[in-house]
């Protein structure tokens, strides 16, 4: 790597069935598959940031490895699927799982995203109020909805994510939790779109 290129492990983690293995396809070879098998493992290029993006793919019954597969991580996507409001309440589970077995090295938690995904299938089991109280009362860096379908958020959600990453990696800690929904339709300046 160059000196101004930054290697980040981002884990993505859910529920079975949220999209996870969707999200990371999608995000790094821009495809969708209903059929897609799962994948361990991902890597997406960008010109200065290499992300390796860590799918659990189905092995959430083996809570037990989380430890191991968290080790390292720059950042988390937790997922959940707007039609299922099980996967949702699960969210708080792997929250407070990925909390209590990694920080960055100052101690704070880590930058993690809520993805509201499935968002083009209706009826909702959960509002967006719901959502948007769950994502500051949890400690996300913030939430969307999202559609790995329809390719809606993705990149901008990851946008998101690696401006977090990035200010990090430089000590910056001007930049609060503040769980808020992420507006992703205008394009930000250097800090957040949080509306």
């Amino acid at each position: 790597m160059g000196s101004r290129d930054h290697l980040f492990k981002v884990l993505v983690v859910g529920d079975a069935a949220v999209g996870k293995t969707s999200l990371v396809q999608r995000y790094s070879q821009d495809s969708f598959s209903k059929h897609y098998k799962s994948t361990v493992l991902q890597w997406s290029d960008s010109e200065m940031v290499r992300l390796q993006l860590w799918d659990i793919a189905g092995q959430e019954r083996f809570t037990s490895m989380t430890r191991l597969y968290y080790r390292d991580a720059s950042a988390c996507v937790i997922m959940f699927d707007v039609t299922n409001a099980t996967t949702f309440s699960n969210s708080q589970r792997w929250k407070q799982d990925l909390d209590s077995k990694l920080t960055l090295p100052n101690g704070e938690p880590v930058p993690c995203l809520l993805l509201a995904n499935k968002c083009d299938l209706s009826p909702w089991a959960v509002s967006r109020d719901q959502v948007d109280r769950f994502s500051k009362e949890n400690g996300f860096t913030g939430w969307t909805e999202t559609s790995v379908k329809e390719n809606k958020n993705i990149n901008e959600a990851m946008r998101v994510l690696i401006e977090k990453m990035m200010s990090n990696s430089r000590e910056d800690t001007s930049l609060s939790t503040q769980g808020n929904y992420i507006n992703l339709q205008t394009k930000p300046s250097s800090s957040w779109a949080c509306c």
